[in-house]
């Protein structure tokens, strides 16, 4: 639950219109597999670029696509790792102040969420995890 990339647009953009740029961007820094996404980012274009990019593109399949397919068992498992990082978004709303964001303009409204990146970043740092000593 480690935040890699956040960006701030506003609403009416879909969240799988950044998901290209964000998944070029995080490869420059970041060595990773697999692209986990729900099915709002079931489009050709997005996996194309998660295989160019050297990744296994697990996604579950939208409705509009016809009868939904079963991931391969495999896969099933990996994508169930999504739920880190829809753990990571709950906290962030209901324990970083994100769940109503009290400011305006994207300035203000982006410098309150990285606000609320940071804090979820610092306190999963903090955090003692099972087999590690506490201090």
């Amino acid at each position: 639950m480690i935040p890699l990339l956040c960006v701030t647009t506003s609403a009416s953009v879909h969240d799988s219109q950044t998901a290209i740029p964000m998944m070029k961007r995080l490869s420059a820094v970041v060595t990773s597999l697999y692209d986990l996404m729900d099915s709002a980012y079931d489009a050709p274009a997005i996996k194309a670029v998660s295989v160019s990019l050297g990744h296994v593109p697990i996604i579950d399949q939208n409705r509009r696509r016809g009868p939904k397919l079963k991931l391969a068992p495999c896969e099933a498992v990996r994508y169930g790792e999504r739920s880190n990082a829809e753990r990571g978004n709950s906290r962030l709303k209901d324990s970083f102040g994100l769940r109503f964001v009290r400011v305006r303009g994207h300035a203000k409204v982006h410098l309150h969420t990285m606000l609320g990146v940071l804090a979820l970043f610092a306190d999963q740092l903090l955090k003692p995890h099972p087999g590690e000593p506490h201090f």
